[in-house]
């Protein structure tokens, strides 16, 4: 079986760290976290990765001074992880040798297309394995895969994997619908009221948490357990996740 590649994600908010491992996990990276210098040094000891994915802001030891030592001691691929309108981290970050940056807030897509790039650019460098293929293909006959079902788009309809249909209301086909539209894409719960283009819901309107409750209870691969398919990202919304 070929070796995953490795991608070390370097960050002190936790549920930044938990989406990025969630999101890149989903793509066939395998990941390790740390939330400051010290853990991140533990786990190269453990297990050398392939990219560093590295944040600038960090207690005690910052991003840079981190990247310099990364740069000193490993042959690994470094992208910086910098607030938007940090234009001299950015040039400090590449002058010491980081291989790419990225601003954040980022749509985790671009995250992904700049970490395969970077990945192709230093394979001979690092040992990096080829970069994981992107998620297949949706299914013929005009169904799409969702969790543990299958959705008709054509006729808004929902089956369980080759058997039964669900009940399906026109508000969780919609949601349904824009979720398959943005996968592994976080999307808050304004923006789904907008893509969505029900007139009943107000703005910041907290039912919508409600609507994915009963859906995630239709699609979950284990409904009773913790979402798999529908993921919730702390403080930004939710991200659809499709099988691997």
């Amino acid at each position: 079986m070929d070796e995953p590649t490795r991608v070390l994600i370097v960050d002190d908010d936790a549920s930044v760290r938990a989406m990025l491992r969630e999101y890149l996990g989903g793509h066939g990276f395998s990941t390790c976290e740390a939330a400051n210098g010290q853990q991140m040094r533990e786990c190269i000891e453990r297990e050398p990765p392939h990219l560093v994915l590295l944040d600038i802001r960090l207690p005690g030891e910052d991003g840079l001074s981190l990247a310099k030592y990364l740069r000193d001691r490993h042959d690994v691929a470094i992208i910086m992880v910098t607030a938007s309108g940090d234009v001299i981290d950015r040039v400090v970050g590449l002058e010491i040798g980081a291989d790419d940056y990225i601003a954040k807030p980022f749509d985790p897509r671009e995250l992904l297309a700049r970490l395969k790039s970077v990945l192709r650019r230093t394979r001979a460098r690092t040992g990096a394995p080829e970069p994981p293929a992107s998620a297949p293909a949706p299914l013929s006959g005009g169904r799409q895969r969702f969790g543990r079902c299958e959705v008709d788009m054509e006729a808004r309809r929902l089956f369980e994997t080759g058997g039964a249909e669900v009940a399906l209301t026109a508000m969780e086909f919609d949601l349904l619908r824009v979720f398959l539209a943005n996968p592994n894409r976080v999307l808050s719960r304004d923006q789904l009221l907008v893509n969505t283009r029900n007139r009943e819901w107000e703005p910041f309107d907290r039912s919508i948490d409600i609507r994915i409750g009963r859906l995630r209870r239709k699609v979950e691969p284990d409904p009773a357990g913790e979402p798999r398919c529908i993921r919730t990202v702390r403080n930004a919304g939710y991200m659809y996740v499709p099988d691997a």
